[in-house]
C-alpha cells in the first residue's frame, strides 16, 4: 500500500470517527441518522448528473450494498440509543476487518501475506482492547453488544460487496453516490411516514450538522472505496477501522475522559497494526 493511498485511508478514518459522533450526539439519535443519510443523498442527488452511470455489470452490487446500507444505518441508530459510543464503535469496526479478511480470499482471491495479517489481528485486537476499556467501570449493555457484532457482520458483508462492485463501476465517485441517494430515500420515508412533524421540526434545527456529518460520511465511504480500488479490499478494511484512534482522541479532548493505561496499549497495538499494514 503507498503513502499515498495510507494517508487518503487514514483520512477517511477521521472522517467516519466524525460523522458517528454527530449521530450519538443528543438523544434523537434515528433523527441524526436519518437527517444525515438525507443530507448525504441530498448531495448524491446534486452530484450525480455530471457523472456517468456505474457500468452495468456493477449494478447488482450496487443494489445489494443498499440493502445492506440501509440495515447498517438502522443498527448504528439502535446500537447508539441503547448504549455509548464508546461501547459500540470499537466493536463494530474492530470485528468488521477480521470477518472481511476471512473472506477475501475466497471471495476476492487476494491472498495477503503474512505480516498484513498480523495487522489486521493487532488492529482488530487493539480496537477489541479499547472497547473493554472504555467504559469507565460501568456494566456494558449485552444488547448494545449484541447489536454492534451483528452490525460488524453487515459492515463486512458491504465493505466485501463494494470493493466488488466498484471495481467494476469504470466509476468510482457515481457508484459511492448513487449507494448515498438510494440508501437515503428507505430511511427518509420511513422516518416520515412514522414521525414526520416531528423530524421536520428537528431537521430544521439542526440542518447545518446534518450537512456536515453528510458531507462527511459520503467523503469517508468515498475515499476509503477509492481506496478498494488501489490496493486489496482486506487491508483497507482494516487500516480504515483506525478511525477508533480519532474518537478517542475525541473523546479525550472534547468529552473529558481519561487515557488508562489499558486504552494507551490498546491504542498503540493499532498503530502498530496500521505500520505492519503499510509494509506489507
Amino acid at each position: 500500500m503507498s503513502t499515498y493511498v495510507l494517508s487518503v485511508v487514514l483520512f477517511a478514518a477521521l472522517l467516519h470517527a466524525f460523522w458517528n459522533a454527530l449521530v450519538k450526539a443528543g438523544t434523537e439519535t434515528l433523527f441524526n441518522t436519518v437527517l444525515i443519510t438525507s443530507c448525504a443523498g441530498l448531495i448524491a442527488a446534486l452530484a450525480l448528473p455530471w457523472l456517468p452511470l456505474p457500468a452495468p455489470a456493477s449494478w447488482p452490487y450496487l443494489g445489494a450494498s443498499v440493502v445492506a446500507q440501509v440495515i447498517y444505518f438502522a443498527l448504528l441508530a439502535a446500537a447508539y440509543r441503547r448504549g455509548a459510543m464508546s461501547q459500540a464503535y470499537p466493536l463494530m469496526r474492530g470485528s468488521a476487518p477480521l470477518l472481511v479478511a476471512l473472506a477475501s480470499l475466497p471471495l476476492t482471491g487476494e491472498a495477503l501475506p503474512v505480516s498484513a495479517w498480523l495487522g489486521i489481528v493487532a488492529i482488530g485486537g487493539g480496537v477489541l482492547g479499547l472497547a473493554g476499556g472504555m467504559h469507565n467501570g460501568a456494566p456494558r449493555p449485552v444488547r448494545t453488544i449484541a447489536l454492534a457484532l451483528l452490525n460488524a457482520t453487515v459492515i463486512a458483508s458491504y465493505t466485501l460487496i463494494d470493493g466488488l462492485g466498484v471495481r467494476l463501476s469504470a466509476s468510482p465517485a457515481a457508484y459511492t453516490l448513487w449507494i448515498f441517494l438510494l440508501t437515503a430515500l428507505p430511511l427518509l420515508g420511513w422516518v416520515l411516514l412514522r414521525r414526520p412533524r416531528a423530524f421536520a421540526g428537528y431537521a430544521r434545527r439542526r440542518l447545518h450538522l446534518g450537512l456536515l456529518g453528510g458531507a462527511g460520511t459520503l467523503a469517508s465511504y468515498g475515499l476509503a472505496l477509492w481506496a478498494m480500488t488501489q490496493a486489496p479490499i482486506a487491508r483497507v478494511a482494516a487500516l480504515r477501522e483506525t478511525s477508533i484512534l480519532f474518537a478517542a482522541a475525541i473523546a479525550v479532548l472534547f468529552l473529558g475522559e481519561t487515557l488508562s493505561l489499558r486504552r494507551l496499549l490498546a491504542t498503540l497495538l493499532i498503530l502498530a497494526g496500521a505500520i505492519a499494514l503499510r509494509l506489507a
